[in-house]
């Protein structure tokens, strides 16, 4: 028989997990999805200017990747 393993949280998860806690209604957790979505879409938008100063992106390699197919091939049995 398996056995769970216990979760273990980080210090960010946790924190996250208490501010749920504190989510009384419906708009309060709307606002913290929000806040959220926004720290997020912040990192993501940082990586992506990283990428693209250090070379490692770019229009033709954007182009590039747009006419690749890599569709998960299947097996027909």
């Amino acid at each position: 028989m398996l056995r769970a393993q216990p979760t273990t949280f980080n210090v960010g998860q946790l924190h996250v997990l208490e501010m749920l806690n504190r989510c009384n209604t419906e708009e309060s957790l709307k606002a913290l999805k929000k806040a959220l979505f926004d720290f997020y879409s912040r990192e993501v938008d940082a990586e992506a200017d990283r990428l693209w100063d250090s070379g490692i992106i770019s229009n033709d390699k954007i182009e590039d990747l747009g006419k690749q197919h890599m569709r998960t091939p299947y097996i027909h049995v």
